[in-house]
């Protein structure tokens, strides 16, 4: 039996567990390692604490394969820097992947599916039965990620200040004043204009706090997040089918708090799909990403032994 470990390294925090065999000895939640989130040293101080806290919890277990799956897998220098951390740790057997491609594996192991990602920032990804993959959306906070915890926060502030311009009501502006310490309007914009910037996926859940209160402008919000998820779904459903020759329907699995969270986003995301697409099937409850890094990790630690096994 093979001791793994499997890391989710998410946009807001990092979960790490190691199995022996088919039982967890160790699991530990840190901060995040999503360099463009915290920054390169944080990142890696962030991963450092994180295999102390597991590995103490192990008594120093060896580790035969680890895989990770951290937001901006492919920025140049990002696999680099967790393997340099991985040897110090003495793990030799190693990935580093997309946090999309463990949650995938995490929902339909290796097997054809889509999934939609709407957490801190959001993401969809299909894989068709013969291996291919095909994406929508993921294009980053700034450019992109709608329906994710960030574009929640973004948007509402931008759909408050029109209604602040049209003297229609909506609380948001208030309560996000609140939260930033800023008694005027005008320190509340000049903060949320500065760079780097307040954290706006924080400011997700009193959005969702005030759609289930009734605020017009929070609902409208909800709603269209659900909306984009919806299309970014269908949009990957149309390109597996087209390019892949799909005939019959592929499931769809999902995972984030934007949707595990958020009762009217769910409910919306839920009865879109269904809309559109009423034999597809849409899964009920939240994939857990991490049990796709244990599977990668275990899937990785046997092609590593058969591979020791032909050179002997």
């Amino acid at each position: 039996m093979s001791v793994v470990l499997g890391i989710d390294g998410g946009g807001t925090r990092t979960r790490a567990s190691i199995l022996d065999g088919k039982q967890a000895v160790a699991y530990a939640e840190g901060g995040s390692i999503k360099r463009l989130r915290v920054g390169a040293e944080a990142a890696e101080q962030n991963l450092r604490a994180l295999l102390d806290e597991v590995f103490e919890q192990t008594g120093k277990l060896k580790i035969d394969a680890a895989s990770v799956g951290v937001a901006s897998a492919t920025m140049p220098g990002v696999p680099e820097w967790i393997s340099a951390v991985f040897q110090d740790f003495s793990i030799e057997c190693s990935e580093v992947v997309g946090d999309e491609v463990i949650a995938l594996d995490a929902a339909f192991r290796g097997g054809p599916g889509i999934l939609q990602i709407a957490g801190t920032g959001s993401n969809t990804i299909g894989r068709a039965p013969d291996g291919g993959r095909e994406c929508a959306g993921g294009w980053s906070s700034r450019l992109g990620d709608e329906g994710s915890g960030y574009w929640i926060g973004v948007n509402a502030m931008r759909r408050a200040l029109r209604a602040c311009d049209r003297e229609e009501p909506t609380r948001i502006l208030e309560r996000v004043g609140e939260i930033w310490e800023t008694p005027s309007l005008e320190e509340l914009v000049n903060l949320g204009d500065s760079t780097p910037g307040p954290d706006f996926a924080a400011l997700a859940p009193v959005i969702n706090e005030l759609a289930e209160a009734g605020d017009a402008v929070a609902v409208g919000v909800l709603n269209q997040a659900a909306a984009d998820l919806v299309e970014f779904v269908l949009l990957v459903r149309e390109k597996l089918r087209r390019k892949h020759h799909i005939a019959g329907e592929v499931p769809v699995a999902w995972t984030g708090g934007v949707i595990a969270k958020m009762p009217m986003v769910r409910k919306a995301f839920f009865a879109g799909l269904k809309a559109a697409a009423p034999k597809m099937p849409v899964g009920t409850e939240e994939v857990v990403a991490i049990e796709g890094a244990i599977w990668r990790a275990q899937r990785l630690a046997k092609q590593a032994n058969v591979h020791v096994a032909a050179v002997r």
